[in-house]
């Protein structure tokens, strides 16, 4: 079992986010000039990563582009907006969900934005984003236009994904940009109750939720988050039939568990919400042991902090292969 998260622990986690980011900027320095290249409908060779700004309400925002080899201007690219969790920023996504090596192998745009104070004004009320008033759906829905003047992107297939904060903004994102946003994929993060009061998406929105049955700092029963802001969330049981509930599926899942023998202590466990308007799906991976990690990505701390990272599957082959099965209807 995970030990008691100390604020001394909290201090080190932040600490231990920051250095793991240090290394992703040597990995995505690469081929501004291809950049340019693919914009204009050129052949590209090599993948690339390009820093980026926008002003909006009164702040300048940055974010980064992932291209692929592949990019080139005369079709239209699915985008992943991968957001970052709390403390940490977007070119350190890179590193723990190794996004753009999927990207690369399968053929999308993904976005890596950076929230306020590192952070997301995610619907909980007390991120430090959040308390500022930082208008960050408008942020992000401002950043999808962006990139449609400057990229070829299909408006229809514009996902979200992220890991704790920019897990439960992925489903802010949901439930309050809807028209732009297809489906979300959130992982280690349930949804807030504050946020699922008040949840009227326009349309119906695929949803994967990713989650550690032993998270010790997004507790899997839900109740107070342990980390960062804090705030208080619904269970993954609760938050996922939330989601279902909302999308018009079945009321009851088709379970299938993890027929792979363990070796590292977890296990996977599948359900799937079926029935759905419009074509929309609710699926739950369930993590049996599992922590507060992105599976098949960076152990980012030790177990005895974080908990477990599967190696079982790997999240983001999963989350594409949901994001793919579900364009915006």
């Amino acid at each position: 079992m995970p030990m008691r998260v100390t604020r001394a622990m909290l201090v080190f986690c932040a600490a231990m986010f920051a250095a793991a980011q240090i290394g992703s900027g040597v990995l995505t320095g690469m081929a501004r000039r291809g950049a340019e290249v693919g914009r204009s409908g050129g052949e590209r060779t090599e993948a690339s990563d390009t820093g980026g700004t926008l002003r909006h309400g009164g702040l300048l925002r940055t974010y980064r582009v992932h291209l692929p080899p592949s990019y080139h201007a005369g079709k239209r690219w699915p985008v992943v907006l991968a957001l970052h969790g709390g403390g940490a920023t977007g070119r350190g996504t890179e590193r723990l969900t190794h996004l753009g090596e999927i990207a690369d192998r399968r053929g999308f745009i993904v976005v890596y934005p950076d929230g306020i104070r590192r952070g997301w004004a995610d619907g909980r009320g007390g991120t430090g984003a959040e308390r500022a008033g930082v208008d960050d759906v408008g942020f992000l829905a401002a950043l999808i236009d962006k990139l449609a003047g400057e990229y070829s992107i299909d408006p229809a297939r514009v996902y979200a994904t992220g890991i704790p904060n920019g897990g439960f903004m992925s489903q802010r994102l949901a439930c309050e940009l809807s028209a732009r946003i297809a489906a979300i994929a959130a992982m280690a993060a349930t949804i807030g109750e504050n946020l699922a009061g008040r949840c009227k998406p326009l349309r119906p929105v695929a949803v994967l939720m990713i989650h550690g049955t032993e998270d010790p700092l997004v507790p899997w029963a839900g109740g107070k988050v342990k980390v960062g802001p804090g705030g208080r969330i619904l269970s993954v049981n609760a938050s996922i039939r939330k989601w279902a509930s909302l999308d018009g599926c079945a009321a009851t899942p088709t379970v299938t568990p993890s027929r792979k023998p363990s070796t590292d202590g977890t296990r996977v466990r599948r359900e799937v919400y079926g029935g759905c308007t419009d074509g929309a799906e609710v699926v739950l991976y369930a993590i049996e042991g599992g922590g507060h990690t992105w599976p098949g990505g960076l152990q980012y701390l030790p177990e005895r902090f974080i908990g477990k990272t599967s190696r079982d599957i790997d999240a983001g082959e999963v989350i594409w292969e949901f994001f793919s099965r579900h364009p915006k209807k």
